[in-house]
């Protein structure tokens, strides 16, 4: 049974999952949340099946309903990202964790980790690494042991 690490670079539209044996990593999977890529405004308008009257008048909308809808996204995001990150888990492939992720949606995926999956949670890294080459992350994790 190798001693598989987990490591999970994230941001709020995108993670990716990499499995690391020995020091190789390897991309596993890739999850898209394409809700985190668009505007917080279009998020809401769309919904309503918006005419061009309304869409010029999402400018004076309050932030607030937008910031709302944009971190009921993230949550619904770091959600299903958990979700992979316990199936991972139970599986028993998985012995450790390394999360690398801009504060904000680290932190909201530590939330919505299982108590035994942050167990395995080694190491955290905020940085927005989602975009970055393999390469890059690599070494972003190489000490992170």
């Amino acid at each position: 049974m190798t001693m598989t690490t987990y490591i999970v670079v994230a941001d709020a539209a995108r993670a990716r999952i990499f499995t690391r044996d020995a020091l190789n990593l390897a991309e596993k999977e890739s999850l898209v949340h394409a809700e985190g890529r668009l505007h917080e405004g279009d998020l809401i308008t769309d919904r309503r099946g918006a005419d061009v009257h309304e869409s010029m008048s999402t400018t004076s909308r309050s932030s607030g309903e937008e910031g709302a809808a944009s971190k009921h996204e993230n949550e619904l995001f770091a959600k299903e990202v958990a979700q992979r990150l316990y199936n991972a888990r139970v599986e028993n492939s998985m012995k450790k964790l390394i999360m690398v992720a801009p504060p904000k949606f680290l932190g909201l995926l530590r939330e919505k980790l299982d108590n035994p999956t942050h167990k395995l949670v080694i190491h955290t890294l905020s940085k927005d690494l989602s975009k970055a080459s393999l390469a890059d992350i690599q070494h972003a994790v190489s000490d992170l042991r």
